[in-house]
């Protein structure tokens, strides 16, 4: 392995979670306070804007993931640097074209990815427990995903009978990935299937919505990219307190097993 370049600095990839700084664990908590400079999107920036007071802070748009990259590693070479993304930097997040950059360069940089809070627990606690067993994530942009393939792994998740989470369900960019998306659910689901809609989970404006794959076109105006939608599976069912509908329960098998 190549040598350090300079053995003080250090490069942390930090996954912040949904956006409310309750949600941020203790590591990534820490790892923000003993950096020199932070680094990230503006919206993930100001998310955090109360722990990051006196930090060097540099600001990056949307599209500009591979330069945000560069220089996380460029500033990481003499001075401590937390590279912040939303949710679970690993998932759908900056761990990977960072490492990628990383292992283009062959740099001896050490780093290491904190793991947050994504937006798929997050809208599930939200909803109950549609995730209690196995479960399947897409995300349906396409900017850097064909939508052919997008829509061959749409047919493989609901195929499998799982509640599957959906990632950037819907832009102005990208309108119909939706709709084409509860298309193909409807190959797989019964018209009865509880699906939920959370926008902006465990921050301003949160939003919370359960409905049915039947009637999902009736909802289908409150799903945006700051949205997270569950498509419960085969089991899955609306979890109700009376006539009040409190969210989404996909049984894990307990019911098969004891009596309760």
């Amino acid at each position: 392995m190549p040598s350090h370049d300079n053995r003080t600095g250090m490069l942390y990839i930090i996954g912040i979670g949904p956006g409310s700084p309750d949600q941020l664990t203790g590591q990534a908590r820490e790892a923000l306070l003993k950096s020199d400079v932070i680094i990230g999107n503006d919206t993930y920036l100001e998310q955090i804007g109360s722990l990051i007071g006196g930090k060097e802070i540099i600001r990056s748009s949307m599209g500009q993931e591979v330069e945000r990259a560069k220089r996380s590693i460029e500033l990481s070479r003499s001075r401590i640097v937390s590279m912040v993304s939303g949710g679970d930097a690993g998932i759908y997040g900056m761990a990977s074209i960072v490492l990628e950059v990383l292992e283009h360069e062959q740099s001896g940089i050490p780093v290491e990815v904190i793991p947050g809070v994504t937006a798929a627990t997050a809208a599930a606690s939200l909803l109950g427990s549609p995730l209690s067993g196995d479960f399947a994530t897409l995300s349906l942009s396409d900017l850097l995903t064909p939508i052919e393939v997008i829509e061959r792994r749409l047919h493989a998740a609901f195929s499998m009978g799982t509640p599957v989470v959906l990632y950037n369900p819907k832009s102005r960019g990208r309108p119909h990935n939706f709709a084409l998306a509860m298309e193909i659910a409807g190959k797989y689901r019964q018209a009865a299937t509880p699906v939920g809609i959370v926008k902006n989970a465990y921050r301003g404006g949160e939003e919370i919505m359960v409905t049915t794959l039947g009637e999902i076109g009736r909802a289908e105006g409150k799903v945006d990219m700051h949205t997270t939608v569950i498509v419960g599976g085969e089991e899955s069912r609306i979890w109700r307190n009376g006539d009040d509908v409190k969210g989404i329960i996909t049984p894990r098998g307990y019911h098969r097993k004891y009596l309760y």
